[in-house]
């Protein structure tokens, strides 16, 4: 979404961590939108690290649950809104299947997709066999409630646990999975800390 990026400096302190980043040129591709492009946020404040550090950490699980088998990964995939939301999870390094929820199907047929297509539990971790992500506003709250009420009654066991970290640690920043897009760079480095212990690579 991001190009032409350059000059990006780490200055760590005792008391607070800054990103910093220098940008030569800054593009915003967001295309097919009336919505005004998010304000890039490149710096976390002292008061926000203990916060972004927990989502990092939770970011890093889902990602690498998310990946493909053959990447190490669980192959677990994530159920997302829309694709303004896929698109701000690839920011983050999420590498393996991102199922839409708004494609035009009603919800009882989506809910068989997933059921039929990825069981009732994760095949590789034997974890929960879909990591469930709605936004975190008061909609998205109500839908995340609804689709976990009928997972679980078909025993789908669902990974809710970005989207509890996401609610209890973003919301000053923002409510929706699309806002997330915004943080990308404060985030990443973080978040790639937090995958070099789970044994996957760094490449976001």
């Amino acid at each position: 979404m991001w190009a032409d990026v350059s000059k990006i400096g780490l200055q760590f302190d005792s008391e607070k961590l800054i990103f910093r980043i220098q940008r030569r040129e800054l593009r915003m591709n967001y295309k097919n939108s009336d919505e005004p492009p998010p304000v890039l946020t490149t710096s976390i404040r002292a008061d926000n690290v203990d916060r972004f550090s927990r989502v990092s950490k939770d970011f890093a699980e889902a990602i690498a649950r998310n990946r493909p088998v053959e990447l190490r990964g669980s192959g677990c995939p994530v159920l997302v809104e829309g694709k303004r939301d896929a698109s701000a999870l690839r920011e983050f390094g999420f590498s393996g299947v991102i199922e839409i929820l708004n494609r035009g199907w009603d919800q009882s047929r989506i809910i068989a997709y997933l059921y039929e297509n990825y069981g009732t539990r994760n095949t590789v971790d034997q974890g929960p066999s879909v990591i469930l992500l709605m936004d975190w506003d008061r909609t998205g709250g109500r839908l995340q409630s609804r689709l976990r009420k009928r997972l679980n009654a078909l025993d789908m066991k669902v990974d809710e646990c970005l989207w509890n970290s996401l609610v209890k640690n973003m919301k000053p920043e923002g409510r929706t999975v699309e806002s997330l897009h915004s943080h990308a760079y404060a985030l990443s480095p973080m978040i790639r800390e937090h995958l070099v212990p789970l044994g996957h690579p760094t490449d976001i």
